[in-house]
């Protein structure tokens, strides 16, 4: 079969652009669609192309579809890209006979919001099992089958489907992502304003924890499901021209002793490569001689999601540690020698002091790289469900994590200017310290 796997362009609107024009602020790092590479390993015997419409025009995907002619178009999407999703869905539906699948972030965290017309198929969680067995049963003529994972749409009907019991066999450790349909893009998978020529590695997926606002729980069923070493080094070797790999992991050591071998496998195989992972603070302080043996290995940087410096919300957000274990970690990152990149939560309840708080702990504390985002309330997540009654705005396209979804507590203009100006000021000296280290 021939199959089209589409990353939507960059989506979403901005309130205070569009509303006090107040500069909204770009993300720092800008990644591959590697979802749909990972999903593309597990399909060798079919003919395969992945259209990244974050590098290119909205055109080439008419183009694509008119010269490749697909029999499957599978969308991944992340909530804000989600109505992007569905109106090029609804023009592929009405232009071509292709089956039209979306996974990824939202269809797992709400799969309902695409049971319409123009999705014939929705795949939830890990998708590189349950998607290739749903191209399996196409190819045979066979559109009813009840897989685990993949609902049929029903629109103007409740959405219903067999839920997915994830294991290791969903990892598919033995099907390597297919890097190759991305070489055309690969120059301009480069984070902005750091200048790495990055490329990802799966290590695991799910977490260890469960805090209030994340969606990548669901992608497991609340498992952490570990990819081996083997294959780990595998698609390390595969990118054999990349300096820096990213190691795509909600805690890259949250299986300690697994972590563990395959920093030694990497030191065994004299892999020279430069890596960040993800890690949390707390395992910082319980695992420092672990994260000692990786920085000999080349570990480079780490994003650490501190999320809070104030206990409350830290409390809030079901991190499941005090606050006091934050400067502790970033004492113990800088003794290491870490980029730190440090990602913060802005509540819309923040308040003038809550803004000066967290710069001049971000300041104080040298987090080189801070990371800001506005608390946003992803359908799924616990934290929807906590907040659903106080949401305002419901709109898709706002879920960006740069908008203030549910009523601030400051002037809803002041909040965005002190949000816009604080992370100004930050990037701006990220930025001269990155050049600084450049010279």
């Amino acid at each position: 079969m021939r199959i089209l796997l589409v990353n939507p362009p960059n989506s979403g609107r901005s309130i205070p652009e569009e509303k006090y024009a107040v500069t909204s602020i770009k993300q720092i790092f800008r990644g591959e669609p590697f979802g749909l590479e990972v999903i593309a390993g597990a399909l060798k015997e079919h003919d395969l192309m992945i259209l990244d419409l974050k590098c290119e025009e909205e055109n080439s995907l008419w183009q694509s579809l008119a010269e490749f002619r697909p029999d499957v178009v599978g969308f991944t999407a992340v909530t804000c890209e989600a109505n992007a999703v569905l109106r090029y869905a609804r023009k592929i539906r009405k232009e071509t006979h292709s089956v039209i699948v979306v996974g990824g972030n939202h269809a797992t965290c709400d799969p309902s919001y695409f049971n319409r017309e123009e999705i014939d198929f929705i795949v939830m969680g890990i998708g590189k099992r349950s998607f290739s067995e749903l191209i399996n049963h196409l190819q045979n003529g066979d559109r009813s089958a009840a897989l685990p994972g993949v609902a049929k749409t029903s629109p103007g009907h409740s959405l219903s489907y067999i839920p997915r019991t994830f294991d290791l066999t969903d990892l598919m450790d033995d099907c390597a992502p297919r890097y190759d349909l991305v070489d055309r893009y690969r120059v301009q998978y480069i984070p902005e304003k750091l200048g790495m020529k990055m490329g990802f590695v799966i290590t695991a997926y799910g977490c260890t924890h469960d805090c209030s606002f994340c969606t990548i729980p669901q992608t497991t069923g609340g498992k952490y499901l570990v990819h081996s070493a083997d294959s780990v080094v595998r698609d390390i070797s595969l990118l054999d021209d990349i300096p820096f790999i990213r190691m795509v992991d909600a805690n890259t050591f949250g299986n300690p002793s697994l972590s563990g071998k395959l920093c030694l496998k990497i030191k065994d195989l004299g892999i020279k490569k430069r890596f960040i992972a993800d890690v949390r603070a707390d395992t910082v302080i319980r695992h420092y001689d672990l994260l000692r043996d990786w920085k000999d290995a080349g570990l480079h940087a780490v994003v650490v999601g501190f999320e809070d410096i104030e206990g409350r919300r830290i409390d809030d957000y079901n991190k499941k540690y005090s606050a006091d274990v934050i400067p502790r970690a970033v004492e113990l990152l800088h003794e290491l020698g870490m980029l730190i990149v440090g990602d913060f939560i802005v509540s819309p309840d923040f308040t003038e002091e809550d803004f000066v708080r967290l710069e001049q702990f971000i300041v104080e504390n040298r987090i080189q790289i801070p990371v800001l985002s506005v608390l946003t309330p992803i359908p799924g997540t616990p934290l929807h469900k906590k907040m659903k009654d106080r949401i305002v705005i419901h709109d898709l396209d706002f879920y960006t994590f740069t908008n203030a979804v549910v009523p601030t507590v400051l002037p809803e203009k002041v909040f965005y200017e002190r949000f816009s100006e604080m992370v100004k000021r930050l990037h701006g000296k990220a930025l001269k310290a990155q050049n600084k280290e450049n010279k």
